[in-house]
């Protein structure tokens, strides 16, 4: 089975500065990062991702942040979302991700405002194996 992991930024603030974040700040990517555990703790996120709390994604102009992620499929990195209201959307994208062989999404199946959400989707490396 392949490991999908979906990387939440946990130094994301849209008031706070980066420079100000320390390991105790509670940002919107700490808050973000809580719902999406609390989720899974509860089976509303497939435990078949694995959730990872990253210093930072290095889109801090665009809080909140998120990438999934697996090998052989498309990455998908997400900014700007609301850590109150993107919740749901982000559960359906797993889903879709989940289920695809290749990690392809079409857009018109994003969910919500995913769509507009997207800052890029990075294709699959590769297969080194083959070449």
């Amino acid at each position: 089975m392949k490991k999908h992991t979906l990387f939440v930024c946990k130094s994301c603030s849209a008031t706070i500065a980066h420079d100000d974040v320390t390991d105790d700040t509670i940002t919107e990517g700490v808050l973000l990062l809580n719902q999406i555990q609390e989720l899974q703790k509860n089976h509303s996120i497939s435990d078949e991702i694995t959730i990872e709390a990253v210093g930072c994604l290095w889109t801090c102009d665009r809080p909140c942040s998120v990438t999934f992620a697996c090998p052989d499929k498309y990455t998908y990195h997400f900014v700007d979302l609301n850590y109150a209201d993107s919740i749901s959307e982000l559960q359906q994208f797993g889903r879709l991700y989940l289920e695809s062989t290749d990690g392809y999404v079409k857009p018109p199946k994003m969910p919500g405002d995913l769509r507009s959400r997207l800052l890029v989707r990075v294709p699959p490396l590769p297969d080194q194996a083959s070449e």
